[in-house]
């Protein structure tokens, strides 16, 4: 159960940090992906990266 926490906590983080990266636009991939420059998928990355690190919290107890 840790190791599946951990691996789904970086994963979540991932996902989130790429999310943020578009939706500030700071990361226009793919080119044609309706999240870059749309600031409320930022919000959704920093959620979800939020929750990949408590994933990954709750791994190590």
């Amino acid at each position: 159960m840790r190791r599946f926490l951990l691996i789904a906590g970086l994963f979540a983080t991932a996902v989130g940090l790429l999310w943020i990266g578009q939706g500030t636009g700071t990361l226009a991939w793919p080119r044609s992906s309706f999240m870059v420059n749309q600031l409320q998928w930022a919000g959704y990355g920093a959620a979800m990266a939020g929750f990949g690190l408590v994933l990954i919290w709750q791994s190590n107890q």
